[in-house]
């Protein structure tokens, strides 16, 4: 008889790899930082409007690092709040699914790699605080999760439970810019680049876990429940998508601008989320994750996702076109 063996599983050597395990405190050492910029400002939506380009280049700056502000803050309230839910939900055994007894340790594993990555961001935010002077805002950087809870409910009302699985399997399925583009670019300070190395590490192996539960949890829902999902999942990925305005408005009235022109520079900017090239770029492994299991082939749901800019021209109805969905974060 032939015997094969279980392919590896993505957190097989969590104790040997993850960052909570092995990693080191990033510390910033401004002496060594002189000429370097704390985020590209290619990755700040907002920076080549004209009111932007106007402001002097210490405002500019200042803007730069306000935004590295908000992406750090804002990952401390999405890794707790929206993929720690989950993710405990799937440890504990409390989805209400027959799931496979192995995720449940690993659940547990990206539980605390999540917590380790919010810490990390806390502190590295309190670092550069204190050492450029540039204070952190007093604002609510959490506030995009009750806009993330309020775009469940519309688009899951009788499902809360599975919304919020949806919505993990999304964040962690989405290959984002800052991830995958700072830690390659030597203007960026070395602290930045460091700290988003170390994440994107943990998040690749978080993205072949939550590829792997999505195609379990499929199995388990019933056709309506299935139809139900695929018809709510682009407006998931397209709220995951969207800037929190609060901060940024925030961040521009710091930096010289009006009330007014703050909000319009922000609604220009933000509110409708990335172009539609990026909108697809970053959601890409989503999207062939969601063919390959089948999403596409129900009812209505290439018209969904076409109602949010998704899928922009690709035919992704076979599984085929998109890959297997377990691409990981470089």
């Amino acid at each position: 008889m032939t015997t094969h063996d279980t392919p590896p599983g993505p957190l097989d050597r969590w104790y040997e790899q993850a960052g909570v395990r092995t990693g080191v405190r990033r510390m910033f050492h401004e002496e060594t930082e002189r000429g370097r910029v704390f985020f590209p400002v290619a990755l700040v939506p907002y920076a080549r409007h004209e009111a932007v380009r106007e402001l002097p280049p210490e405002r500019l700056r200042e803007l730069t690092v306000r935004h590295l502000y908000q992406f750090l803050l804002s990952t401390t309230h999405l890794e707790t709040r929206v993929v720690n839910t989950a993710a405990e939900a799937v440890a504990n055994g409390r989805t209400g699914l027959d799931l496979p007894a192995a995720l449940r340790p690993d659940a547990f594993k990206v539980y605390c790699d999540e917590g380790y990555h919010a810490l990390y961001s806390l502190d590295l935010a309190d670092q550069i605080a204190a050492a450029t002077g540039i204070a952190i805002p007093d604002q609510d950087y959490g506030g995009f999760v009750e806009r993330l809870r309020a775009s469940a409910h519309h688009a899951l009302p009788g499902a809360p439970a599975l919304a919020g699985l949806l919505q993990a399997v999304v964040f962690e399925t989405l290959i984002t810019a800052v991830l995958n583009e700072v830690p390659g670019d030597p203007s960026v300070v070395g602290v930045v680049r460091d700290l988003l190395r170390d994440h994107a590490r943990d998040e690749g192996r978080h993205h072949r876990f939550f590829s792997a539960f999505f195609r379990e949890l499929w199995t388990h829902l019933s056709v309506t429940d299935r139809t139900a999902a695929a018809h709510a999942l682009p407006e998931l990925i397209r709220a995951a998508l969207t800037w929190d305005l609060a901060p940024v408005r925030t961040s521009l009235r710091l930096a010289g601008l009006d009330p007014d022109t703050a909000r319009e520079v922000a609604d220009d900017c933000c509110a409708t989320g990335p172009d539609p090239r990026r909108l697809n770029d970053t959601a890409r492994s989503t999207l062939r994750l969601c063919a390959a299991v089948g999403v596409f082939e129900l009812p209505g749901a290439r018209e969904h996702f076409a109602t949010h800019g998704l899928g922009d021209g690709h035919d992704f109805g076979d599984g085929q076109s998109f890959g297997d969905g377990h691409e990981e974060t470089p």
